[in-house]
């Protein structure tokens, strides 16, 4: 009956918002770098060295420097497609999901990433060093896994990282349940999962691989992980720190809800006795007494789209009208919006901004393809947006 009744719903919300989904797009997507091939892109990131280098990471291992110029040749940092990150069927979740520069990488040289691994299955949180020979390749020989966690299904790893302004690094890993979180694992705080972490990489008091920060909300491991930030997470995908050190944090929903979450020290987010802001329906258990859910600061439901990607707050010069609101985009319908909020996390207004066009389908049995589909927003050196297309495409917001 709850699934019948969440199809309803679902239904009745996509009836009606599709009049507001046919506005005209107030952006345009110019493709870049089509010499270059980007399977499976889910991050660019640029190097606090003032190089103005931009990275790009896929899925699979490969990390390129972009070409400053059209038609350049790009670079090849990095090359992990032999460590084995995919099953033999090749879920799509599994791979690279994560990669960061330390803030003293001008000095260090430090950067990090965030994959999957097989035989065991789990995720590893591992720190690399550039090559000491040549500052546009990494030295794979230098890698030093910090976290390893295990896994046992595809989906709902997470796997963005992100420092934060004080200096230590963030990142998440999602609930690792098929669905309606059955691991029961988003909730627990004896695992790692469902969570937002927070870990010292300069330090090696814990065993020996990094610190906990002393302010962490469990630091002292006792009824739970020090590591934990937050917790009530599904599948966090687009964690972004914004120049107030607010910790932005877009999670995946599931049958309804779509949600964007400010994480606050030992906040918990209610995955799974809510999706969004709603009691979640195939949860009979209530939350312990005293346990105080958080709600997000904004939810969108899945008749405006079905899977959400993480942005960023636009800071370029380009398009004035976006500037300070926080693009953010669905994986599944192909849409980008600019979400603005107050300083009390109140929503002021959130804009469609890009509908991706569809391909119709050769079969009358099969649906429609999606020409974009959103796998990261993602800042520039010039502080423009990149749009990254899981179909194997990089856009600049134009």
């Amino acid at each position: 009956m709850n699934r019948i009744l969440a199809a309803a719903v679902s239904l009745l919300c996509l009836v009606e918002t599709s009049a507001r989904a046919q506005q005209p797009d107030k952006v345009k997507l110019t493709r870049h770098h089509e010499n270059l091939e980007t399977k499976w892109p889910i991050a660019v990131a640029v190097p606090p060295d003032g190089s103005a280098r931009e990275f790009l990471v896929l899925q699979r291992g490969q990390v390129f420097i972009l070409p400053k110029r059209a038609g350049g040749e790009a670079k090849l940092f990095l090359d992990m497609s032999g460590h084995q990150m995919e099953a033999p069927d090749g879920r799509f979740e599994e791979g690279v999901n994560g990669f960061a520069f330390h803030p003293k990488f001008k000095d260090n040289g430090f950067f990090y990433l965030c994959y999957t691994r097989q035989k065991p299955k789990r995720i590893v949180v591992t720190e690399m060093r550039v090559s000491k020979a040549d500052a546009d390749r990494a030295d794979p020989a230098t890698e030093r896994p910090i976290i390893e966690w295990p896994l046992v299904n595809w989906n709902h790893h997470g796997g963005n990282l992100v420092f934060g302004p004080d200096g230590f690094l963030y990142f998440g890993i999602g609930d690792n349940s098929k669905k309606n979180d059955e691991l029961r694992l988003a909730q627990n705080l004896a695992s790692l999962n469902g969570k937002i972490m927070r870990i010292d990489v300069d330090s090696r008091e814990y065993i020996s691989a990094y610190g906990i920060p002393a302010d962490n909300p469990y630091a002292s491991g006792v009824n739970a992980l020090p590591q934990i930030w937050a917790s009530g997470i599904r599948n966090p995908w687009g964690l972004h720190f914004d120049e107030k050190g607010r910790l932005w944090c877009a999670d995946v929903g599931q049958d309804l809800w779509e949600e964007i979450n400010w994480i606050e020290k030992g906040g918990n987010y209610g995955w799974s006795f809510r999706e969004g802001a709603r009691p979640f329906a195939l949860r009979t258990d209530a939350p312990p007494e005293g346990v105080k859910l958080i709600d997000p600061i904004f939810e969108y439901n899945h008749g405006e789209g079905l899977s959400i990607t993480g942005g960023v707050i636009y800071r370029g010069e380009k398009h004035p009208g976006l500037k300070g609101a926080y693009i953010y985009g669905d994986f599944v319908i192909g849409k980008l919006w600019a979400l603005r909020v107050d300083d009390g996390g109140k929503v002021k207004k959130n804009e469609l901004i890009y509908t991706s066009p569809q391909q119709a389908a050769d079969n009358p049995k099969k649906k429609p393809t999606v020409l974009v589909k959103p796998t990261g927003i993602c800042e520039g050196a010039d502080k423009e947006l990149f749009v990254l297309d899981w179909n194997g495409a990089v856009y600049r917001i134009e």
